[in-house]
């Protein structure tokens, strides 16, 4: 069931609702059209990811979650006895329950995500499954400062766990600037351990990010509802399409929102012209290589300390230790 619109007239907005209100029209006024992807991930956009996850042609869940259980023991030596595990951008913690099974006793697990509904959930479930464990939800913005919970400031050390190839949405800069804002949260001495897709055949990328049941573009469209439905949103959905492609030159598959026709859509008051044809570019998802990442870690002060692939290296997960 979709909410009813909040009432801007009467209502005062909350604090998250303004930035996503601000961002959201400081993207529709630039050219070319833009919304971080961050937005994507309401309650219904969680659901629709995970449900992205479990598709035939999506690989790095299925990747990624195989290097965890094939090579947990040996990530799991990162990992000292008494630190505070922080996930960020956790989401669902299914990727967490399989490192968490691998770890000696911990001060705390800390999953951070901008989606406070989804982590407190996962949270209730881990406490099930884990009695022994102190699991402390933090709703945040990962790439924002923001304080750790007292159990895992107090810790001898802080590990970053990073997964999901979610290092691949940022732009290059602000990878490194994400990179930064860890070691500053995590603190001296800390490690990070980061999932991240690897650059592969184009027509592989292409069937993941095009899936043949059409959820990726309903996750993207998902978008248009979130605004629609928080910000007084016009959008039409059927006058909008999925676009995802790979972009050669920058090793990154783009994702769009394409406009069907000429039109007008009003956002928060604010009106919108689109062009037939003109785009919002929803997301960037970067590839990497292994030593490509490992460069991009050092110039934001990380050391390279160990890295895990698949068989076929379509994804790889890295861990490295703040420098100092």
């Amino acid at each position: 069931m979709v909410a009813l619109a909040r009432s801007r007239r009467f209502a005062q907005p909350s604090a998250e609702t303004s930035t996503f209100e601000a961002d959201v029209l400081d993207g529709l006024r630039a050219t070319p059209k833009r919304v971080a992807a961050k937005y994507f991930y309401d309650g219904a956009g969680s659901q629709l990811f995970e449900r992205i996850t479990e598709l035939p042609e999506y690989y790095p869940t299925r990747c990624e979650m195989r290097i965890l259980r094939d090579c947990g023991s040996e990530i799991a030596k990162l990992v000292p006895p008494g630190a505070a595990l922080v996930e960020f951008g956790s989401g669902s913690s299914k990727k967490a329950r399989i490192l968490l099974r691998a770890l000696r006793p911990l001060a705390a697990y800390v999953p951070v995500d901008i989606c406070g509904e989804m982590i407190e959930q996962e949270a209730t479930e881990l406490r099930v499954d884990f009695p022994q464990l102190d699991v402390i939800p933090v709703t945040a913005d990962i790439t924002q400062a923001f304080e750790l919970p007292a159990a895992a400031r107090a810790a001898p050390t802080r590990v970053g766990f990073f997964p999901g190839s979610t290092i691949g949405n940022f732009d290059p800069h602000e990878a490194a600037a994400f990179l930064r804002n860890a070691g500053r949260i995590l603190g001296p001495g800390a490690a990070l351990i980061v999932g991240f897709d690897m650059i592969k055949a184009v027509d592989v990328l292409h069937a993941a990010y095009n899936d043949a049941a059409g959820v990726t573009a309903k996750f993207n469209l998902n978008l248009l509802v979130r605004i629609n439905r928080e910000l007084g949103g016009t959008f039409k959905l059927d006058t909008f399409e999925h676009h995802a492609f790979y972009n050669r030159e920058r090793n990154r598959v783009e994702m769009h929102l394409a406009s069907l026709k000429r039109q007008k859509v009003k956002v928060a008051g604010e009106t919108v012209e689109f062009r037939a044809g003109e785009t919002i570019h929803t997301e960037n998802s970067y590839k990497y290589t292994v030593e490509s990442l490992a460069a991009l870690a050092r110039g934001a002060g990380w050391q390279p300390a160990a890295a895990w692939t698949d068989e076929r290296k379509y994804f790889s997960i890295q861990a490295f230790t703040l420098s100092g």
